[in-house]
């Protein structure tokens, strides 16, 4: 961590790509806190990361710092093209563990529970669906911590 983040409240941030329009499969969950950042972007890229980045930072409260637990992807790789904001860590998780990363249940729930049975016949239209998805879940913090939680990892807030 940078000394910058010294006594500071420490937030984990776990993102992950929804990736709307592929095939998705059908899929029942059950479900029972936080703040959440998402942007809406025609591809897939270091200058979607990049957006992202600058709004997760705005996300994370003052008196905190952020670390972002981050997959592989090469749009998250730390280098000249990502700029990572001054109250962002990137942590790299190790390569095929997407069990480490919450993000990826919560993802999958949208894709089968909200957007695996629309065809959208345009970008908007698909922007729109994700739209709605996000602000499904955005507002039931106790789903996105039921579809997250592990059994072998305990957060006390």
């Amino acid at each position: 961590m940078p000394a910058s983040a010294a006594g500071k409240d420490l937030e984990v941030w776990f993102p992950d790509e929804a990736r709307v329009g592929q095939k998705g499969s059908l899929e029942a969950i059950w479900a029972a806190r936080g703040i959440g950042a998402a942007i809406i972007m025609p591809a897939v890229n270091t200058e979607a990361m990049n957006e992202h980045l600058k709004e997760i930072s705005c996300q994370v409260a003052t008196c905190a710092h952020a670390l972002l637990v981050c997959d592989g992807a090469g749009w998250h790789q730390p280098g000249e093209r990502l700029i990572v904001p001054d109250n962002i860590t990137l942590l790299r998780l190790p390569p095929y563990a997407p069990e480490l990363n919450p993000m990826e249940n919560v993802r999958d729930y949208l894709q089968g529970n909200k957007l695996s049975s629309r065809v959208c016949d345009t970008y908007e239209a698909m922007r729109d669906a994700s739209k709605e998805a996000r602000n499904f879940i955005a507002n039931d913090a106790d789903r996105i911590i039921s579809i997250g939680t592990r059994d072998w990892a305990h957060v006390s807030l």
